[in-house]
């Protein structure tokens, strides 16, 4: 047995806290001794551990009162409940903690000056003088001429939902043409994001089927990687989020998705990357 006291620096809680478990029936000792101390025995102590840990979940003491008195109390049900809780609290701290960082770092520091013709010349002949011969030789087929195609790729620049899309991405005009203007055109470039976004994928695939969270987190960090080097952006949230509106959005693409890499992987890479930023 254990008074009031040995219990209190046992356990870490005041004595104070103890009388009160008491008082309102949480917690009752063993016994009262015949001087009138409270003693406790090894079951008191192993329901009083219980308390501390619900405590600490922030489960209210009356509604840890009710579930102790409980005799079908499942309490892994409630340990998987409050974790589910807690990933939810964290994914949600993790998403504000990024958006910190960016506007720190200046990346969502948004300017929506739009391209000037300046801007929309340079990109395009970026582009055209990094284009493979095969590759511009296609787009001469589709479009008739070289220069219907570097007026297409123009107009396509011009467009207000692209270019919003393009300056949203980069956090500002002048960070996304200097991305533009980084693009090397290289199929060995292109190539290796392919290889590990399919690898990545696969992770999701072996993390939905295992339920593996760790695996999860550790697929939607490389994708994160893999895009902000392949795209030469500086944070990937606004990026992985918009993926994950395409996969959800985009019928053929999700479906497309399930086939190569199992049913249903759509739809849990899109819960992914969302609860990864606290959006769910």
């Amino acid at each position: 047995m254990k008074t009031v006291k040995e219990v209190s620096q046992m356990i870490g809680i005041s004595i104070r806290t103890l009388r009160y478990y008491d008082e309102i029936g949480l917690l009752k000792p063993a016994r009262i001794s015949e001087n009138q101390y409270r003693l406790y025995d090894e079951k008191d102590l192993e329901k009083l551990r219980e308390i501390m840990f619900f405590k600490e979940m922030d489960i209210p003491l009356e509604t840890i009162k009710k579930l102790l008195a409980n005799p079908e109390l499942d309490r892994k049900e409630i340990l998987l409940f409050q974790k589910a809780l807690l990933e939810r609290e964290r994914n949600r701290l993790n998403g504000m903690i990024e958006l910190i960082e960016d506007v720190r770092e200046g990346v969502n520091t948004m300017s929506f000056e739009a391209f000037s013709e300046d801007d929309i010349e340079r990109i395009t002949e970026h582009t055209m003088e990094k284009i493979k011969p095969e590759q511009l030789q296609d787009f001469v087929q589709r479009f008739g001429s070289i220069e219907s195609f570097s007026a297409a790729l123009k107009k396509e620049l011009k467009d207000e939902e692209i270019e919003a899309n393009l300056i949203k991405l980069y956090g500002g005009k002048d960070k996304a043409v200097a991305a533009s203007l980084s693009a090397t055109g290289s199929m060995e470039e292109m190539q290796k994001f392919q290889q590990e976004t399919e690898e990545t994928y696969k992770m999701f695939a072996a993390a939905m089927a295992n339920e593996d969270n760790e695996l999860k987190e550790a697929a939607i960090k490389k994708l994160a990687e893999s895009n902000k080097k392949m795209w030469h952006i500086e944070n990937a949230r606004y990026f992985l989020l918009q993926l994950a509106d395409q996969l959800e959005d985009n019928e053929l693409l999700s479906a497309a998705t399930d086939k190569q890499y199992g049913m249903g992987i759509a739809s849990y890479i899109v819960r992914a990357i969302r609860e990864h930023y606290g959006i769910i």
